[in-house]
């Protein structure tokens, strides 16, 4: 039977945003302004056509893989510019002398910003970010050891886990592939998971960069964070309670 041409159209953009990353039906129907139910018989057609693989609450495309930092930081650069920007004036502050950086496309932001601060010491498993601080008169870096991430250039593992539980910052800017007030920073495995949590139990004040289109995405592992963690998302900062 002949799938009519306008469930074919809507399937159609349905993929596309797949292939975007992890979408829940609930983001899914409010994105194509239809109903949920719609999309979840959408949702099961496409996973027996093999175009999709359905999760729990949600989908992503057959295939999809997580881009590699080099492609994820031309993503969403206005929003990451924007975020760098709000993360910046957490910084004014002078009581702030020892901060943790993240992994990531959007933590790399902030890093860009603070190269000439020689009076901050700078915690950090990201390559890329040790690299871009790694300079005359700049902050003092720390950096993290372990397993790198192929994806991320982070670092996780028992070494990283080791070095973590013994530091103490005053900030923790923590990068993240899904954001949920409610179950915390989400990742797609359970190392980086674990590894945002550790740090967020050593930090005075935990501060998450990501951008409006980390919310409702579906992902395997979560890391709970402490009450009151603030989000910084490109319209600016949100206190978590």
């Amino acid at each position: 039977m002949a799938i009519r041409t306008g469930t074919q159209k809507r399937r159609e953009e349905i993929l596309a945003l797949l292939k975007t990353g992890s979408w829940t039906i609930s983001r899914l129907a409010r994105e194509l302004d239809t109903s949920e139910s719609t999309i979840r018989r959408d949702l099961r057609d496409m996973d027996d056509a093999g175009d999709v693989i359905r999760t729990i609450g949600g989908a992503t495309a057959a295939g999809y893989v997580e881009p590699p930092l080099g492609q994820r930081m031309e993503l969403q650069a206005e929003a990451k510019d924007a975020i760098a920007t709000w993360a910046l004036a957490r910084l004014s502050d002078p009581s702030v002398r020892t901060i943790f950086l993240d992994a990531g496309s959007t933590t790399v932001r902030l890093a860009e910003r603070i190269r000439s601060r020689g009076d901050l010491t700078v915690v950090t498993r990201g390559l890329e970010i040790a690299l871009a601080l790694a300079v005359p008169m700049g902050p003092k870096v720390i950096m993290v050891g372990g397993e790198v991430s192929t994806k991320s250039h982070g670092t996780t593992g028992a070494l990283s886990d080791h070095a973590l539980g013994r530091i103490h910052v005053d900030i923790a800017f923590l990068g993240a592939d899904a954001v949920d007030p409610a179950k915390g920073l989400g990742e797609p495995t359970l190392d980086e998971a674990h590894t945002k949590e550790l740090i967020a139990e050593h930090a005075r004040s935990v501060i998450v960069l990501a951008d409006s289109s980390k919310a409702d995405r579906d992902v395997p592992a979560w890391a709970p964070m402490p009450e009151g963690w603030v989000w910084i998302d490109e319209d600016g900062p949100r206190t978590v309670p």
